[in-house]
């Protein structure tokens, strides 16, 4: 009988303590709940080279703009983190975002930036950027990117022309990705240029040439001539002997001396 009670009083015990951390808990989120923020903490990941597209100011006034009122001083249960996100990744120069109520009552907002690979100036003297997957991104007003430079007779920017294999801008994208994945191009050309009969030209950062591609045909073929002149004939003469490089012609690299 003693046995029993017993374990009757320790069931009893243990009830009573499950409901007083339920009691606990309960009152603990009613307190977060009713909780006000006190600050919004902005952390922005650099570009590779260590600047910047948008500031903690841009975001402070997209959050202003599209919400009405500042976060800071609400209660913690009227924080919208989706919104917040969702919000955020309208942006043109924002990759992703993600938005939670970090330590001492503050809302902790990170980004991740989109890196501009490619700028195209066109016809029109519009400018805008390209990222790695062809999004397009509007100039900064904080930070100009040293990137490689599409100019000349480039048509407007259309949405669909990433599924044109013909287009221009398409064309320009796929040259552009080609120069930047080759451990050679990338540090050293500065700028593609496109005349009106859609020929290519190519502008190396060193040794002032015009290195002349033609029409969009046989691309990998002309740029792996071209690195077998350079690891030859340059090799031997030098950068600036070279006014001009000319690939246009099957099988061959025509040069013209300075």
């Amino acid at each position: 009988m003693q046995k029993e009670v017993t374990r009757t009083l320790k069931r009893l015990g243990w009830i009573a303590l499950i409901l007083l951390i339920g009691v606990v808990l309960i009152k603990m989120i009613e307190k977060k709940q009713t909780t006000k923020t006190i600050a919004v903490a902005v952390k922005i990941t650099h570009l590779p080279d260590g600047n910047d597209l948008l500031t903690k100011g841009d975001v402070f006034e997209m959050l202003d703009r599209s919400f009405g009122y500042s976060m800071e001083g609400i209660p913690q249960s009227t924080v919208n983190v989706e919104r917040i996100e969702k919000v955020l990744k309208e942006n043109p120069f924002v990759l992703d975002a993600e938005a939670y109520m970090g330590a001492n009552n503050t809302v902790q907002i990170d980004i991740e930036q989109r890196i501009p690979v490619i700028r195209i100036i066109d016809k029109m003297e519009l400018s805008y950027y390209f990222d790695k997957d062809g999004n397009k991104m509007p100039t900064s007003k904080h930070f100009t990117a040293r990137v490689l430079t599409a100019t000349g007779n480039i048509p407007p920017y259309t949405p669909e022309f990433m599924e044109r294999a013909n287009h221009p801008l398409n064309q320009l994208f796929d040259l552009g990705e080609k120069l930047l994945a080759d451990d050679l191009y990338h540090p050293m050309m500065e700028q593609i240029y496109v005349n009106a009969k859609r020929e290519y030209t190519l502008i190396p950062k060193l040794g002032n040439q015009k290195i002349l591609l033609g029409k969009y045909e046989e691309i990998d073929i002309k740029l792996e001539n071209l690195k077998v002149f350079y690891n030859k004939a340059i090799a031997n003469m030098g950068w600036r002997k070279y006014k001009t490089i000319d690939l246009r012609y099957k099988g061959q690299v025509v040069t013209e001396k300075r």
